[in-house]
């Protein structure tokens, strides 16, 4: 059984930055990791995206400001996150996903103050 754990949420001003981490525990193939968030209100939305090979995809939203990166020797996947705004206070959620099985991290919060 595959588990995944976030950290790195928390409250930050816009402008500013932070990191969030997810670590996979358990045996895990080869596999595309993710970042979702989901806002108050609203339905959960792609953040970004990360293959085995570290081919990235972005939503618009993000371009420029968010950068996601892997260690696959430590099952582990990063969010840099900069030039935080309002709109981006949500929780975010690590997500893997191999070709039979797919996995979710319990999320973390991030609050932007403006």
């Amino acid at each position: 059984q595959v588990q995944l754990v976030e950290s790195g949420g928390g409250l930050v001003q816009a402008g500013g930055s932070l990191r969030l981490s997810c670590a996979a525990s358990g045996s895990v193939g080869i596999n595309t990791m993710a970042w979702y968030r989901q806002a108050p209100g609203k339905q959960r939305e792609l953040v970004t995206t990360i293959t085995w090979d570290g081919i990235t995809n972005y939503a618009d939203s993000v371009k420029g400001r968010f950068t996601i990166s892997r260690d696959n020797a430590k099952n582990t996947v990063y969010l840099q996150m900069n030039s935080l705004k309002s709109e981006d206070t949500a929780v975010y959620y690590c997500n893997l996903r191999g070709t039979y099985y797919e996995y979710w991290g319990p999320g973390t919060q991030v609050t932007v103050s403006s």
